[in-house]
């Protein structure tokens, strides 16, 4: 599967930016870009949707880290939906699970 990236605004106030494919050293760029895009827009309730990702590194997850440190210092947040086992393990062995709200769909993460 290739990387892309959407967003979908039809949840405010939240923005969800839905990633795909690989996030890793080569696509992480792509991600933070994303992510600052909407932080310029003024947005700080971001949920980052990771359903279709298959593959995320050690360069994703600081990416989501930068993030999540820069909403939060401007009174906003930013949860993740996740429940492929793979990439649930990255946030669980990292110690990630204590900084993000992991939520198993995007319905309970908009209405948290």
């Amino acid at each position: 599967m290739q990387f892309g990236l959407t967003v979908d605004d039809s949840h405010p106030p939240y923005a969800v930016l839905t990633a795909s494919g690989e996030i890793d050293v080569a696509t992480a760029p792509d991600l933070r870009a994303a992510l600052l895009d909407l932080i310029g827009e003024g947005r700080t309730r971001i949920v980052v949707d990771l359903e279709q990702v298959e593959f995320l590194d050690s360069t994703g997850l600081g990416v989501l880290v930068s993030t999540v440190k820069r909403v939060r210092a401007d009174g906003g947040d930013l949860s993740v939906v996740c429940t492929r086992p793979q990439i649930l393990q990255v946030f669980e062995i990292t110690g990630l699970t204590a900084v993000f709200s992991v939520h198993d769909s995007l319905d309970q993460a908009v209405a948290s």
